[in-house]
């Protein structure tokens, strides 16, 4: 499976691999380089040393899920817009 690098270094997965990895628009992609030189391509997430092995956590991790606002969008709205 052979692609074309854009000018800004942009490549198009193909769809076997796409397919193979479980890819979905906006899904994260990690690539690496093995120690045979060879590129390493994984989903987002899904390596066997990802977090649920010990890796170091994302500086964000600790924040996901833990907001606890009340607040509907359109309440939020019209409180900002109300604010002069």
């Amino acid at each position: 499976m052979a692609t074309t690098m854009t000018v800004k270094g942009q490549v198009t997965i193909p769809k076997k691999v796409r397919d193979a990895l479980s890819l979905t628009p906006g899904d994260g992609v990690e690539f690496g380089v093995n120690s045979d030189g060879q590129v390493v391509v994984h989903k987002a997430g899904t390596r066997a040393t990802g977090k649920a092995h010990g890796a170091k956590r994302d500086r964000f991790d600790a924040a996901r899920g833990k907001a606890e606002v009340k607040w509907r969008t359109d309440e939020l709205m019209a409180l900002l817009r109300s604010a002069d």
